[in-house]
């Protein structure tokens, strides 16, 4: 089983755009948040096809340690 974490970002104009940083320029956008998490799987699973056809290796999430850091603005 492959992992990935996925980021995402309120937009202004409402909506939800999704990136998944272990695999470069996976984007993809969603109206809601449960959209939005159905759209990167459908984007992760298609990258991973494109790898697989090249031959590629395919990166995973599985031994990344995620932190979050806050700082206060200056």
């Amino acid at each position: 089983m492959l992992n990935y974490k996925i980021l995402m970002n309120r937009e202004p104009e409402g909506g939800y755009t999704v990136m998944v940083p272990s695999l470069p320029g996976c984007i993809t956008y969603g109206e809601t948040v449960d959209e939005a998490i159905e759209m990167a799987r459908e984007a992760i699973e298609l990258y991973i096809e494109e790898l697989k056809a090249r031959g590629e290796s395919i990166p995973d999430d599985s031994q990344t340690l995620e932190y979050s850091i806050s700082l206060e603005a200056a």
